[in-house]
């Protein structure tokens, strides 16, 4: 009979957690603060408390699984629509059975001192900097996983910080080759993101330009705003570039169209 103890059967999770959440972010590309993602990890590890329950039979312990899943990419990164939250709910999923599959590989093959696996849940009882280690491997092999992914599907996402009228934001968009609109009068490209995602920015209706696309499912018209600095990945544009603001056009995890040739920009 193997002794829990509650303070390191939390602690643990809670470490675990916030990495996972973390990856999940990275690889969806979600923007959250870190307040709300420690509260995600600190909820996942109370939730780890199932362990001191008696062994579950496989469809309630799964069941168990998504209830926690669903519970911490609430807490973590909010509702955002139901797509959008059942993607989230659904990566966490699979990262953290993906995680839990390596632990049991590395329990059942070298039955290290100290862990066991009570209920899909991991128990450690050996030191914070080992735990450390191991857990900084498991997410650098995810993160590894998804630059592999990322160098075979091409790269989809970037992250746009904007200044304009005073005000700053940042967000993740898709990169698009096919999104080639351009403000008519200046010829400078455009931006498309989603008004909601855009709350950081003063927008000035006396500013307002009025420009044409095709290239987002359909044809219309945007508002839009000449940008007075953009950074693309760290990289700031020399070239100027218009915000066209959309409203319930773009749809998915990224509100935010980036063209391809501004990647380019030298």
């Amino acid at each position: 009979m193997t002794t829990v103890y509650l303070d390191v059967l939390i602690t643990v999770n809670i470490f675990i957690d916030f990495f996972l959440i973390l990856c999940v972010k990275k690889v969806l590309r979600v923007r959250a603060g870190l307040t709300r993602m420690i509260l995600g990890s600190l909820l996942g590890g109370v939730l780890s408390l199932v362990a001191l329950l008696p062994r579950l039979p496989f469809g309630l312990n799964l069941l168990t699984d998504l209830v926690s899943a669903a519970l911490m990419m609430l807490t973590a990164f909010g509702f955002g629509g139901l797509k959008c939250f059942l993607r989230r709910v659904a990566v966490y999923f699979v990262l953290s059975f993906g995680f839990c599959g390596l632990m049991i590989f590395v329990y059942t093959s070298f039955h290290p001192g100290g862990m066991e696996i009570f209920n899909d849940t991991v128990y450690f009882n050996i030191s914070p900097f080992l735990l450390i280690i191991l857990t900084l491997v498991c997410y650098y092999t995810l993160r590894l996983l998804q630059r592999l992914t990322k160098g075979v599907c091409g790269r989809s996402t970037c992250n746009v910080e904007i200044a304009l009228g005073g005000s700053r934001t940042s967000f993740f968009a898709a990169v698009d080759t096919g999104c080639t609109a351009k403000e008519p009068f200046s010829g400078e490209y455009v931006i498309f993101a989603e008004e909601g995602i855009l709350r950081d920015l003063r927008l000035r209706d006396d500013k307002i330009r009025i420009i044409p696309f095709e290239s987002l499912g359909g044809g219309g018209i945007v508002k839009g705003y000449r940008a007075d600095s953009v950074i693309i990945d760290g990289k700031r544009l020399n070239s100027g570039v218009y915000l066209g603001v959309c409203q319930n056009i773009l749809s998915g995890e990224i509100k935010a169209l980036v063209p391809s040739v501004l990647l380019a920009d030298e």
